[in-house]
């Protein structure tokens, strides 16, 4: 009887220990994500090289590099009710939202694949993170530097959080905002929603004319 107590306790206490240890300063510690970061702007770059003769010609070439290559390391949900705000977001239906986001990723992907059309043999260099990531820590800003030979270095920093995403089986880090000179995507897009919201659009309207937008970009 009493060694059958002592199983059970020895049961509860592994359980309550492991419970602690992943929901304390012992939990799990994510990657840095420089690296990674890293490999994406080595292969954006790649890409780029390997058809900056047919770029000009035929815009769909970018976006088909920024898609495949970028894309599958963003939280486009994340991005999407970011931009959007929070209380259009909440008041919304899970089809306008699906919606809204659809048509924020083809935004998102044209407005990306505008500033890599012009591209001329730029190189990107990522800043060590200062203090490198901390145990628990799920949400990361990373600087890096764009260097060209025809002007002053570019500063762009990225934000990204540390989730299971998608049909992935194990967590990883995924951008949901980028910054250029210290200017947000995610602010500067929210703002001009927040300005056509504001004046009696609805988020069907709003996401209609983002349709007819990228309509006309493509």
């Amino acid at each position: 009887m009493y060694r059958k107590r002592i199983t059970c306790l020895k049961a509860v206490a592994l359980m309550l220990f492991t419970t602690c240890l992943f929901n304390s300063g012992f939990a799990l510690q994510a990657p840095d994500p420089t690296p990674e970061l890293q490999t994406i702007s080595n292969q954006m770059i790649a890409a780029l090289k390997t058809n900056k003769a047919s770029m000009t010609k035929n815009p769909q070439v970018v976006y088909d590099i920024v898609e495949k290559i970028l894309l599958p390391h963003v939280d486009l949900t994340v991005m999407a009710r970011s931009a959007l705000g929070r209380d259009a977001w909440m008041n919304a239906t899970a089809s306008e939202q699906q919606a809204f986001t659809e048509q924020f990723k083809a935004l998102l992907l044209h407005t990306y694949a505008a500033g890599l059309s012009s591209y001329t043999d730029e190189s990107v260099q990522f800043d060590a993170i200062r203090g490198g990531i901390q145990a628990g820590q799920t949400r990361v800003e990373v600087t890096s530097q764009i260097i060209r030979n025809d002007g002053p270095p570019i500063a762009v920093s990225y934000r990204l959080v540390y989730e299971l995403l998608g049909s992935n089986s194990a967590s990883d880090w995924y951008v949901y905002d980028f910054s250029v000179e210290g200017v947000s995507m995610i602010q500067s897009f929210r703002a001009q929603f927040a300005a056509e919201l504001s004046n009696g659009e609805t988020l069907a309207q709003l996401t209609t004319k983002l349709q007819a937008h990228n309509t006309v970009t493509n």
